[in-house]
């Protein structure tokens, strides 16, 4: 099904000025046009861009995807070299991943202590807990807060 500018940016979200953006960019090599110059986009067009969204969104610049475009481009032969951008922004994304889950474990455990010190008034209450006597999940939060490395 054919989709102007219009209807992919409103099916993708992406504004037109960043469609047309990526159009310069070669990220779109095999978007068509229509007798007028109008870029005509294709379903196929449509998924290429959601590609090109979660590239982004993993933290690949514009020279990047278009590298892996122009991978794509040449078929089989870059098949291994398409695979190693995958896996390398899989890894990136696990230490980012668990980088954000000690700080959400952080935000969880200030949480729960200033819950605690609300409850009974006075920061005191919570402030020289030992960690025995923590909830298990804030622990290693909470070690994370006050252990110095020497």
């Amino acid at each position: 099904m054919p989709y102007t500018i219009k209807d992919i940016s409103e099916l993708t979200g992406l504004p037109p000025s960043t469609l047309r953006y990526y159009d310069k960019q070669g990220l779109l090599p095999n978007l068509r046009r229509d007798g007028n110059n109008i870029r005509i986009f294709t379903d196929e067009d449509y998924r290429h861009l959601r590609l090109i969204d979660c590239l982004k969104k993993s933290g690949l610049s514009i020279k990047d995807i278009r590298n892996f475009i122009d991978m794509a481009g040449q078929g089989d032969k870059a098949l291994t070299g398409r695979l190693e951008i995958f896996r390398k922004r899989r890894e990136i994304l696990k230490q980012e991943l668990s980088d954000l889950q000690t700080v959400l474990d952080v935000i969880e455990y200030k949480c729960w202590y200033y819950e605690q010190a609300c409850d009974a008034g006075t920061e005191s209450a919570v402030k020289n807990l030992p960690d025995s006597d923590l909830p298990e999940q804030f622990r290693k939060a909470k070690k994370h807060l006050y252990c110095t490395k020497r």
